[in-house]
């Protein structure tokens, strides 16, 4: 078995996307996966299956697209890939609750900052399939728009180190 996290994606955000961590839950368990977890109602789930990453995401994308009537994204990791995103933060010195990563499916392109808008004090830097931004001034304001990640989902650090944690040692309860 593999642990995994599944990040999903415009969750319970902005009164779209509505999905109630208890419904989360029962998806993922009959889709057979073991000892799931939800952490905080934005779409976060860790789990255990013998899939591969890409069939745990096909199947966890169509359940998610049957339950709402509409696609709704996933982005999927191990949990040793969720470690290794909290352990490459290049800002690593700043507020975790100041610094995100943008999980994306692909690797972000060579030319990633030249498709970024309206940075001001932002710091970004590509990942191996996500974009590091730590927001100085904090996120309510910021006009910043990175087109490369546009499809991803954003996390903040203290939010990946929990999920780390919590697939580095699964829920045995």
């Amino acid at each position: 078995m593999t642990n995994y996290v599944a990040l999903l994606r415009a969750i319970n955000v902005g009164g779209t996307g509505k999905l109630p961590m208890t419904d989360l839950k029962a998806l993922c368990e009959a889709l057979g996966f073991k000892t799931v977890r939800t952490y905080i109602a934005s779409g976060n789930v860790v789990f255990e299956s013998d899939q591969d990453e890409n069939a745990v995401k096909q199947a966890l994308e169509r359940a998610l697209a049957d339950y709402a009537g509409k696609p709704m994204g996933a982005m999927v990791r191990t949990g040793a890939e969720m470690a290794a995103v909290l352990e490459a933060n290049p800002f690593a010195h700043c507020p975790p609750s100041k610094t995100v990563a943008i999980f994306m499916d692909t690797a972000p392109p060579a030319d990633l900052l030249s498709g970024v808008s309206g940075q001001a004090t932002e710091e970004i830097a590509a990942g191996r399939r996500e974009v590091y931004v730590h927001y100085p001034d904090g996120m309510a304001r910021t006009k910043l728009k990175i087109k490369a990640a546009a499809a991803g989902t954003a996390r903040n650090i203290n939010t990946i180190a929990k999920l780390a944690a919590w697939a580095a040692v699964p829920d045995r309860r």
